[in-house]
């Protein structure tokens, strides 16, 4: 069924959405938009994810869009924004689709092993553009991916509304910047502590420039970023980098 970018008019009507069949990347044209617009596709021919990567965006399927945000927030808090948004768009997708994902630091969720959405912020002028790829309805991915990728109706049996889930994200994500606006990062970092089985005490393995750390995750700095204890028995602070569990 076809995304009714009407309805989502309706139900957000402080926010500017454009609403394309098809696009490039959803980040691209929320470039040169305004605060509290909403750039949403059917289909990206050039989904972007983090480090590079693409973005598997099977037309009809997931909900691909990029929010523009302007918080009112030092810029070293920057890092802080990529945690309110898994932890507002984990809310959401609890709340649509019956499912509760992991948060994988910075910007994953996952439903067990698996990658179900992602999350990429970018700073553009003063602007934070904020896009978020979710695998809604899915019943099957590309071979390089599908044992990596998931989605909501892989995992419940059911599909779920992408223009509710879409309205709830962006609801939860006014909120969670509010309350990053006025009490400063320690709530969304008490927050994305007790969501995410990946903050502390787990085994990882982190890709870095200069190769793979291994050791044990211990937690998040006021900035954001994930502190690991690593087996060479020095304390790291991961500033970017892909975290996974370590076999």
């Amino acid at each position: 069924m076809s995304f009714d970018a009407s309805r989502v008019r309706a139900a957000l009507p402080g926010r500017r959405v454009e609403y394309y069949e098809s696009i490039d990347s959803t980040m691209t044209a929320a470039a040169g938009l305004g605060k509290n617009a909403i750039v949403v596709a059917e289909e990206q021919t050039k989904g972007q994810g983090r480090h590079g990567h693409g973005w598997h965006s099977e037309k009809a399927a997931g909900l691909y869009f990029t929010m523009v945000l302007q918080p009112r927030i030092a810029l070293d808090e920057l890092p802080v924004v990529t945690l309110a948004l898994g932890l507002a768009t984990q809310e959401a997708i609890a709340q649509v689709a019956g499912v509760n994902p992991d948060l994988r630091w910075p910007n994953d969720l996952l439903i067990g092993s698996r990658k179900c959405g992602g999350i990429l912020t970018q700073l553009h002028e003063e602007r934070v553009l904020a896009g978020i790829g979710i695998n809604v309805n899915h019943t099957k991915f590309p071979n390089d991916i599908a044992t990596i990728a998931t989605s909501l109706r892989i995992a419940t049996g059911q599909s779920a509304q992408r223009e509710e889930l879409l309205c709830a994200i962006a609801t939860g994500v006014d909120r969670m910047i509010a309350l990053l606006e006025e009490q400063g990062p320690p709530p969304i970092l008490s927050l994305f502590t007790a969501q995410s089985s990946y903050v502390r005490g787990r085994k990882v393995n982190v890709d870095l420039p200069g190769g793979v750390l291994s050791g044990t995750t211990a937690g998040l700095t006021r900035d954001g970023y994930l502190l690991v204890d690593g087996d060479d028995g020095r304390r790291h602070i991961i500033l970017a980098g892909g975290v996974r569990p370590a076999e």
